[in-house]
């Protein structure tokens, strides 16, 4: 017996759809329900973007459309497989993204208004511009000496398994000691050092390595590692390569090659504190407009109250 797929389809319709949308309170449920997914949706794909799991959802999202249009035309051998593939992969999933669904889960649970990235508040803009700064002069003096160096600038999602790994400091920023943790011989040169809330933390840190295929054939393990540390958090990685000098900065799995010391000063600035305060400007700018609008309704007010008396 043939069944017309547009018949099911509509009975669908006139069956389920209908008959829940009589209810208003069912419609605003509904609604309410569309925007979260939506909102979900839109964040899991920033923070997926760029990233190899990116084209996994893309795989993930075909399979749902086939699966549900095998349903829809009763394709009962098809539907079978792809609902057996996508119960059992997800647990495979989980466990080849585990990196990827790790760093998701980490930003979905960041506040951005709560938590202070390299220890940033109004107050302190003028700090960490200069120990930006302090950074940039080390990098740049680490890259005329040839010597190899990691920096990791820790944002929302706090290092401390990181930082654990390494020696603790907990000092000032200086491009002096910078320089000396990274000399060649000394007992912390080996690793990164970890900056977070406008100390050194940490240094002889290890980091994770980003795979082989990730990354070109004549970059190091540095490299690896500042690309292995973007994607597996949202921190900035300064890295000096040994052999050229030559600076590079890797960001959210994506690395910035063969910087000069403007470009680097202007990156970090960029993604440390412009981005930071993009949503206080914006706030700044309504609530000026609400002053206008305030400060105009007041004076209409009195305008008014003087052509009364």
């Amino acid at each position: 017996m043939n069944i017309n797929p547009m018949m099911k389809l509509q009975d669908f319709w006139n069956g389920s759809i209908i008959n829940y949308l009589d209810n208003p309170w069912n419609i605003i449920t509904l609604i309410i329900d569309i925007v979260i997914v939506l909102f979900l949706i839109i964040k899991v794909v920033k923070i997926l973007k760029g990233s190899r799991a990116m084209q996994l959802v893309k795989g993930i999202l075909f399979l749902i459309i086939i699966t549900w249009l095998s349903s829809i035309f009763n394709l009962r051998i098809l539907n079978y497989i792809l609902t057996t593939i996508m119960t059992y992969g997800v647990i495979l999933l989980i466990v080849l993204f585990q990196p990827e669904l790790r760093r998701a889960l980490e930003q979905l649970g960041a506040s951005n208004k709560i938590t202070k990235y390299f220890g940033l508040e109004r107050d302190i803009i003028s700090k960490t511009k200069e120990d930006i700064y302090k950074v940039v002069l080390a990098a740049t003096e680490l890259s005329k000496k040839k010597i190899g160096a990691l920096i990791v600038i820790e944002r929302d999602i706090k290092l401390k398994e990181i930082i654990a790994t390494g020696v603790a400091l907990n000092s000032e920023i200086s491009p002096q000691i910078l320089v000396n943790i990274f000399t060649p011989n000394t007992p912390l040169h080996d690793g990164a050092v970890v900056i977070s809330d406008n100390k050194i933390s940490a240094a002889a840190c290890m980091l994770p390595l980003a795979s082989d295929e990730d990354i070109a054939r004549e970059l190091g393990t540095r490299h690896r590692a500042a690309l292995g540390m973007s994607k597996e958090s949202d921190a900035i990685v300064v890295v000096v390569s040994e052999e050229t000098g030559k600076i590079s900065i890797a960001k959210e799995g994506t690395l910035i090659a063969d910087l000069k010391e403007e470009a680097l000063k202007k990156i970090l600035i960029s993604n440390i504190i412009t981005k930071r305060f993009k949503e206080n400007d914006k706030k700044t700018i309504v609530e000026k407009i609400k002053n206008i609008k305030f400060n105009k309704n007041v004076s209409e007010n009195n305008d008014i109250n003087k052509n009364k008396l």
